[in-house]
């Protein structure tokens, strides 16, 4: 299969060096070119360049991009997109003055979805999270990581991880699996937290790994939640089984996860709300990918992460959605781009990579994804006619995007 594009206003997002990431001041520098061309051949980008150097090509199919901007796809690389209903009686709650936290002593919060989810089926699961993956894919996601969490007990946390498989069989987004059994202690636990450490250790990670349900292993390392101790004990069982690590961290409080993050080799240690000048110097010269997910401090009130002390550091930084029920009910990447913009003081060319090719670094797969790069899977969009690509993160609810190009074939879902 050979897909021509042609006509395309600007390609942004061009790579030509194969970086495996965008670092400091590079994060604001914009490969482009303009009046281009673009031909994605066995699903992979085979040529780009100037229309007037466009040579005689037989194409199975010819896409007109009639002066649109083509784009990378975004990677997002935090999301728990597979959950039971909804929690809109903890936005009211939230809007009363009850706290993240207050909300969770409460019974709600994470708990209040593994009810709902130890509720439903897998093929009920399966249903709504279909909708959410579709949504993602219209609004130019082209991979995704998507945690569980919301299980906290084996049989759940298996059932969320086998809707993830069937979700990246069946679909043409590129998806992998992050087991999230540390997201909080399951109820009959409370006060016991030390047993169901060792369950998630002893039984949970086994199990998915049976399966081959899992590329990675989280933990909410965090006040209130689990301990520098448990979240080492659980990566190093999780790493056991060939699962790397990425850690919550610092969401709520300095909670010395993102030095565990650096130490273990965690692939990204992800929120920091909450950073001091200790953990940057940590990410300093490290493997693992800041990754901050603005749109959840947005939903919470919460401070938003220092993006802009962090890439003055040198360091590269990712952005992810954390497309959940409770705390960011929304998988656009667009709006995270904006909120980073307008609420961290990140250019929107910065913004761009790091919702692109540093995200897909935060999931190891950088190689693959994540720029317009000879020999990179095909995944794109291409909007409407606009003046320039910061318009893209200006106009953040403007429907602009057209054509959505996953694998080298036009997605019409």
């Amino acid at each position: 299969m050979r897909l021509l594009i042609k006509n395309i206003g600007t390609i942004v997002g061009i790579d030509t060096e194969h970086r495996e990431r965008i670092a400091g001041a590079a994060m604001d520098q914009l490969g482009r070119i303009d009046n281009a061309y673009l031909v994605a051949e066995e699903g992979r980008i085979a040529a780009f360049g100037r229309m007037e150097e466009l040579p005689p090509i037989e194409a199975d199919e010819v896409l007109d991009a009639e002066g649109g901007t083509l784009f990378p796809s975004f990677c997002d690389s935090h999301t728990h997109l597979v959950y039971a209903g909804s929690r809109e009686q903890e936005f009211l709650d939230k809007i009363h003055g009850l706290s993240y936290e207050e909300i969770a002593r409460r019974g709600g919060g994470i708990l209040n979805s593994a009810d709902r989810l130890g509720r439903a089926s897998e093929e009920e699961l399966y249903r709504e999270a279909i909708e959410r993956v579709h949504e993602i894919m219209r609004m130019g996601t082209g991979l995704v990581e998507i945690k569980s969490g919301y299980g906290l007990s084996t049989e759940n946390e298996l059932k969320m991880l086998r809707v993830v498989r069937r979700i990246r069989e069946e679909e043409p987004i590129e998806v992998r699996a992050t087991f999230l059994g540390a997201h909080a202690v399951a109820r009959d636990y409370i006060g016991c937290q030390k047993e169901y450490v060792d369950l998630v250790c002893e039984e949970m990670i086994p199990a998915v790994a049976a399966e081959g349900l899992a590329d990675f292993v989280d933990v909410f390392c965090d006040r209130g939640f689990f301990t520098l101790e448990e979240t080492e004990r659980i990566i190093r069982a999780g790493a056991r089984y060939g699962m790397q690590a990425k850690i919550h961290a610092n969401e709520l409080a300095i909670s010395g996860g993102v030095q565990l993050g650096v130490k273990e080799g965690a692939l990204s240690v992800d929120h920091l709300e909450q950073m001091g000048q200790e953990e940057i110097e940590a990410l300093k010269g490290a493997k693992t990918m800041p990754t901050m997910l603005p749109g959840a401090a947005f939903f919470l009130g919460m401070s938003y992460p220092p993006a802009r002390r962090m890439i003055e550091a040198g360091l590269a930084v990712a952005l992810a959605s954390d497309y959940n029920p409770g705390s960011s009910p929304s998988g656009n990447m667009r709006m995270v781009m904006a909120l980073a913009a307008t609420q961290m003081r990140m250019t929107p060319t910065e913004a761009l990579h790091a919702a692109t090719l540093n995200g897909a670094a935060a999931m190891g797969l950088s190689h693959d994804f994540g720029s317009i790069t000879v020999g990179k899977v095909a995944n794109c969009f291409i909007t409407k006619p606009i003046p320039s690509p910061e318009f893209f993160t200006y106009a953040y609810s403007t429907p602009l995007i057209r054509h959505t190009i996953l694998r080298g074939a036009i997605w019409r879902g």
